[in-house]
């Protein structure tokens, strides 16, 4: 499913928690991908942390070749103004339905957009010939590889919600522009994910489809086990554990009581994913 992929190195410079002076943490995820010589930005936060955290990474906004987008929510697409402001990507890739309105409903039975934001959706439109909407596997630069919309087959797993195409919270939004991103390494593929609303072992086990059944060697991201059921919890843990992941980064959605729970579980196998946390894959 991959081209060749060259070295790869990931910074993540949006997440939930921060360490390092001057890092901001917010509530979203974007991960800096240099794949050779092309600059890929994999989400891009809420929009408040991404331009202060690049900065303090020596990171240049204005390098950036590619932006993928997991899926349509605001803590996730919500920097593309100032991702898009050099005006350097040349291609934005996002499943159609990310682009649709999306909503949650507030415990006072009132809703709020949680899509993408006015200014976001505002420069997205200032880029659309840029724009390659994809509903399929997609080969991407660098040997990464967009999933396109995961099949849902794990009977625990749902998408975390519920979420909602509109306002008034009459219909369900199956987040099937939901996607995660990977590549192959030595040691085995290695999968980011946005939210992964589709739920964590739905795409793991779709990205072992897709890759012939190779091995999971390292996974870093939301999950979206923040607010589980405790069954959901335990199953989830289980299959993580069957899968025979060597590094297991969760971070963002994931939430505070699934990751404490994944570190006590499989202590060996969990690293670091915040603010500032850099990993690099040898070809």
């Amino acid at each position: 499913m991959t081209e060749k992929t060259e070295k790869i190195r990931i910074t993540v410079l949006v997440e939930n928690t921060a360490e390092g002076q001057g890092l901001l943490a917010e509530h979203g995820l974007a991960f800096w991908i240099e794949a050779g010589s092309q600059c890929v930005l994999f989400d891009t936060g809420q929009g408040g942390a991404l331009l202060n955290n690049a900065y303090r990474l020596d990171l240049s906004l204005s390098r950036i070749d590619t932006i993928v987008l997991s899926h349509g929510h605001y803590d996730h697409t919500g920097g593309l103004a100032d991702a898009l402001r050099g005006n350097r990507p040349t291609a934005i890739y996002a499943h159609p339905d990310a682009l649709k309105p999306k909503f949650a409903r507030n415990q006072d039975g009132t809703s709020r957009s949680i899509g993408i934001p006015d200014a976001a959706q505002q420069a997205l439109n200032g880029h659309r010939d840029r724009l390659v909407l994809i509903d399929k596997p997609t080969p991407l630069t660098g040997g990464l590889t967009a999933t396109g919309p995961v099949p849902r087959v794990a009977d625990f797993e749902d998408t975390g919600g519920p979420f909602f195409l509109d306002a008034r919270c009459e219909q369900p939004d199956p987040l099937t522009d939901d996607q995660a991103l990977f590549f192959d390494s030595p040691q085995g593929t290695v999968v980011l994910l946005g939210c992964a609303h589709s739920g964590v072992v739905n795409t793991l086990r779709y990205v072992q489809q897709l890759t012939g059944g190779r091995p999971l060697h390292a996974v870093f991201g939301g999950m979206h086990l923040v607010g589980a059921s405790p069954h959901r919890l335990e199953r989830t843990i289980d299959e993580l554990r069957k899968l025979n992941i060597d590094r297991l980064g969760p971070a963002h959605c994931t939430g505070r009581t699934a990751t404490f729970a994944l570190w006590n579980t499989l202590p060996d196998r969990c690293v670091p994913c915040h603010v500032g946390t850099k990993f690099q894959f040898d070809p």
